[in-house]
């Protein structure tokens, strides 16, 4: 069976990429066609997750093994094959190609086609260039700054100030002793 993914990218409104791919390839072969699609290099951590309807995290595919958590399966991408985890058309995936600001790419498994093989993964469609592989956090930080409004005496309600004087040491303890979070 061959697997047509289509795949998106929501920092980008024409970047599209369509990759066929043997559905017993890995998601490692999946992640060198997506990286060669985009021109990106290959010495980033990356991550896929097989999302629900609404794109909610349900099963991650890392780059390499993390053993985080020995109550959950762990998938690596070069010992799963696609077939393993995908089995029906309109399934849903992130490829989380920046994982420190988890940038991804929005990925479809568009249709599966019976009979066929794919020897190599293969991009049928290139629209658009995609975004930057990784974030320029010089220039990230100097974009999400933003100037501080003029405050003035009437910025705050006063009946949203918080009157400590309602309260009392019941309230709080005595923070005056001690380290208040001693014991947490």
């Amino acid at each position: 069976m061959v697997y047509r993914f289509v795949i998106l990218s929501d920092e980008v409104d024409d970047f599209r990429r369509d990759i066929l791919i043997d559905s017993d390839a890995t998601f490692y072969d999946l992640h060198e066609a997506i990286l060669d699609s985009a021109g990106y290099k290959k010495d980033q951590m990356t991550s896929f997750f097989i999302c629900d309807e609404d794109w909610m995290k349900e099963k991650e595919i890392t780059l390499v093994e993390m053993d985080t958590n020995l109550e959950e399966d762990s998938y690596v991408m070069d010992a799963v094959r696609l077939s393993d985890l995908l089995d029906e058309e309109r399934q849903k995936l992130l490829y989380v190609f920046e994982l420190l600001t988890e940038r991804a790419f929005f990925m479809e498994l568009k249709e599966i086609i019976t009979g066929k093989n794919q020897p190599k993964a293969r991009c049928v469609k290139s629209v658009g260039n995609p975004p930057a592989q990784t974030t320029d956090f010089e220039e990230f930080e100097s974009k999400s700054q933003t100037p501080v409004a003029h405050l003035d005496d009437d910025f705050y309600d006063e009946e949203d100030i918080l009157n400590l004087d309602e309260y009392d040491e019941e309230d709080f303890g005595n923070l005056s002793e001690g380290n208040p979070f001693e014991g947490y």
